[in-house]
């Protein structure tokens, strides 16, 4: 497996949640997890900041994906 430098953020919350307790945050983490499992690989750090996500896998495939969807999506909102 390819180690992966990056890391990800995404401005997911508002900037009340700003707890790894949060029910949104946990249940966010889970499905972070899940994708993992998925892509034979590990979520290797996640951490929010004022509603911000900041995540990273051990895959740069998965790293890569991610980024794919959030730059589509990003292109279909404009």
């Amino acid at each position: 497996m390819v180690e992966s430098t990056g890391q990800i953020e995404i401005d997911m919350f508002s900037e009340a949640v700003n707890n790894l307790d949060h029910p949104d945050v946990i249940r966010f983490r889970h499905v972070l997890e899940d994708v993992a499992l998925e892509y034979h690989c590990r979520l290797l750090f996640f951490d929010v900041d004022k509603g911000i996500v900041t995540f990273s896998f051990d895959s740069d495939v998965l790293m890569a994906d991610i980024l794919k969807i959030l730059q589509n999506d990003s292109q279909n909102q404009s």
